[in-house]
């Protein structure tokens, strides 16, 4: 698909908004030119203090922020226990109970965590709010506003088709990025998985782009390098990951089918400004370990 906008006025978007204050001595992850990052959803199992503190001992300098170290963990219904009716009920509470948060949490909780980010030589690259039908109008342009806060320069988001439709205007409105990420459900139209749901999604906005996770792109059955190749200037980042063709699980780099290395080549070679973004799906004991070995799978895949 051709785009009117090239790469450099798809970056000059992504940068609306950035602050001009920047961290006196970051962490360069660049390796051989290209990005690397990692998505925080890998060190789902730690705090966010001490995932800063995983990230800057792996010397990784850019992260796209998961929500689950931000926000709150719900404490409405208990453990679900019961029948099915008082869990349903323990759901809904524990939603109302989240938007709430959202909705009257100050500003400056997102900007403590921005600057702890910044304290430890990291740059927060994205902010990834998974925008979904069950958000409203105001939740959603709360999620811009924090955002903003939190000094990223874009926004990543599961969604749908139904809710990037709602999120189109309010990225309009604020003048940000918003890349759209897929997983492999074939099934459902409204899911974004196929090439088409994501071109519906871009020519809703020019703020709306897609994070190309090219594990469940491949597992879906597409191909990622020719993909990047003819989108690189609506791709905001990628998830890098592994995993078995045909659907297949998610397993340990190097094990399964996915072309990580040619994808990464691809960058080094086009010199595409697309940060690469290390996701930690597989099974393992010590995530720190894990995600140092993928950072080292990415360096000798570029080497």
């Amino acid at each position: 698909m051709d785009s009117v906008y090239s790469r450099r006025d798809f970056g000059k978007l992504a940068l609306a908004g950035l602050p001009l204050s920047l961290a006196l001595a970051r962490i360069d992850s660049k390796v051989n030119g290209v990005r690397i990052g990692v998505q925080s959803y890998s060190f789902r199992t730690l705090p966010l203090d001490d995932a800063i503190k995983a990230m800057a001992a792996i010397g990784i300098g850019e992260c796209e922020l998961f929500t689950g170290h931000v926000e709150p963990r719900p404490t409405a219904g208990g453990g679900g226990q019961g029948p099915g009716g008082q869990n349903q009920a323990a759901r809904e509470a524990a939603r109302e109970e989240l938007r709430k948060w959202r909705l009257t949490v100050p500003m400056d909780h997102f900007k403590g965590v921005s600057k702890k980010f910044s304290d430890a030589g990291i740059k927060i690259q994205a902010y990834n709010i998974s925008f979904n039908d069950s958000f409203t109008d105001e939740e959603i342009d709360r999620g811009f506003l924090m955002a903003k806060a939190l000094g990223a320069r874009f926004i990543t988001a599961s969604s749908t088709l139904t809710a990037a439709k709602r999120v189109a205007p309010h990225a309009d409105k604020h003048r940000m990025i918003v890349g759209m990420h897929g997983h492999s459900n074939l099934t459902d139209p409204n899911e974004f998985a196929k090439p088409e749901s994501f071109a519906q999604a871009m020519a809703l906005s020019k703020y709306i782009g897609v994070n190309l996770d090219i594990g469940h792109f491949f597992a879906a059955g597409f191909d990622p390098v020719g993909y990047i190749e003819a989108h690189h200037d609506r791709i905001t980042n990628l998830h890098i990951k592994d995993r078995k063709k045909d659907n297949g699980p998610n397993t340990p780099w190097g094990e399964g089918n996915t072309p990580i290395k040619p994808v990464l080549q691809l960058l080094k070679q086009k010199k595409y400004d697309i940060p690469a973004n290390i996701e930690f799906e597989y099974r393992g004991e010590d995530v720190v370990a894990e995600v140092r070995k993928c950072f080292q799978y990415i360096k000798d895949a570029l080497a």
